[in-house]
């Protein structure tokens, strides 16, 4: 049986052949979740506040899937490098069993938490309160489609074969621009018609996701089963916990500052809804290579090979940088064309010009945190990277947060996520060096890259 592709091709092109297909369906993802905020947009402003307040709880529900895909990820790749097919089989039946609990959980929660969420959230604001509720509800209702392509997407992600995962989350994306539109303008459900098309989507991608993999992912063999082997369900926890509470942890970031920029007005709450959606656009490229290289560290990591994971790190480095600089430049030269496709009023454009260029640069300093965390996690190494994030996105800007709005001028509050990332990176190249160090020093390379 031929060297997977992750021991053997060169680590430069293994980085891009990795992480393009990653980013081309992390740009299709995040492009439906851009075009559903400008969807709403056009609704009104309160839909888009509304869109903005629910963000951070479906963050969570997404922490659950992440959770399981982060340590599904790096326990199935470390199987495939060590050869082990029975371990690989065990950990694929885990995962699909974790995914089923997360959307009990998720079901659960809603109905225990989301209409009094909103009477917090929206400062009895009983309009946006009602657009929130709606899109939520549907989208934690019925959130398999969600948890379930996480799994799958991993399949492929894990064996090397990423050009697949485009085709899934294709699937996905595109059925959700399409039905946008229709639900939300031409049957006038407003949010509710954008949560609908949403979720349709989500089971779209998850039904393509099973075929792909039964089809044309071989190597990794799976079931449906309610008696999963504990051994394996573990260690996808140990991995996947968390990164789950650290984008847990980001949520509640999220939830603070709605509260503090509610203080100032709900059109800077939608300010910053904007700016989160454009992150996830913009960033496609360093995500898509970060998400790669945690396969290709955690195959090389069990095959022996820690030259091949240091060059990774290295090339990650370089490329994350290289794909975020063109992004960098447009929003700092003319976030008003942004801002356009969202409706702006003169009061949202004059609070948002500042915002985008502020949080842009602070999307270019995080480059350096968000490789080594997912490094880190390749090395099943969940504490230092889960420590990195949660200083990063969590604990820091709130914290900063909290001191600058005594300032009383948003455009001093936005510097927090600039100065969190900056403060990090010297502390992610201290438990970068650190914790490899002591795991790949008693893994010498069985040979050195050509």
């Amino acid at each position: 049986m031929p060297e997977n592709s992750m021991g053997t091709q060169k680590v430069g092109r293994l980085i891009l052949t990795t992480g393009i297909p990653l980013m081309l369906s992390l740009l299709i993802n995040s492009l439906y979740n851009f075009v559903d905020s400008v969807f709403v947009s056009r609704v009104s402003e309160d839909a888009l506040t509304g869109l903005s307040l629910a963000a951070p709880v479906q963050v969570m529900v997404s922490a659950l899937g992440l959770g399981n895909a982060v340590g599904l990820n790096a326990a199935i790749s470390r199987a495939l490098g060590e050869g082990r097919a029975d371990r690989v089989k065990k950990t694929a039946d885990a995962a699909i069993f974790l995914a089923l609990c997360a959307w009990a959980l998720i079901s659960l929660a809603c109905l225990a938490g989301v209409r009094r969420y909103f009477e917090w959230q929206s400062g009895g604001n009983t309009t946006i309160a009602a657009y929130g509720r709606d899109y939520l509800s549907i989208c934690m209702f019925f959130s398999l489609g969600q948890m379930g392509q996480w799994v799958f997407d991993r399949f492929v992600i894990s064996s090397g074969k990423s050009h697949l995962f485009l085709y899934t989350l294709s699937a996905a994306s595109i059925t959700n621009l399409i039905l946008d539109p229709v639900f939300i303008f031409a049957l006038g459900l407003g949010t509710r018609g954008a949560a609908i098309a949403t979720v349709i989507g989500q089971h779209m991608g998850l039904l393509a996701g099973i075929y792909i993999n039964s089809r044309w992912n071989r190597e990794i063999s799976f079931s449906f089963t309610l008696r999963p082997d504990w051994k394996s369900v573990l260690t996808i926890l140990r991995v996947g916990i968390p990164s789950a509470l650290v984008q847990v942890l980001t949520s509640f970031v999220t939830v603070a500052m709605n509260s503090i920029l509610l203080a100032f007005s709900s059109t800077a709450v939608a300010v910053y809804g904007v700016c989160s959606r454009m992150m996830g656009l913009c960033t496609v490229g360093v995500h898509g290579i970060d998400n790669g290289l945690i396969p290709i560290v955690a195959y090389n990591y069990g095959a022996k090979r820690p030259d091949r994971v240091r060059q990774a790190l290295r090339y990650a480095m370089i490329y994350s940088a290289l794909f975020f600089v063109p992004f960098l430049l447009v929003l700092e030269a003319a976030p008003d064309l942004v801002l356009n496709l969202f409706n702006a009023s003169e009061q949202m454009t004059g609070i948002g010009e500042p915002a985008v260029r502020i949080m842009a640069l602070a999307w270019m300093i995080s480059i350096p945190n968000l490789v080594i965390a997912s490094a880190l996690q390749g090395l099943s190494l969940p504490r230092p990277s889960m420590l990195l994030t949660m200083l990063r996105q969590a604990v820091l800007p709130v914290l900063l947060a909290l001191v600058l709005r005594s300032f009383g001028k948003l455009n001093i509050l936005w510097l927090c996520f600039v100065f969190a990332e900056g403060i990090c990176i010297p502390a992610a190249w201290f438990f970068w060096k650190r914790e490899s160090r002591r795991t790949l020093e008693d893994k010498p390379g069985s040979m050195q890259e050509e």
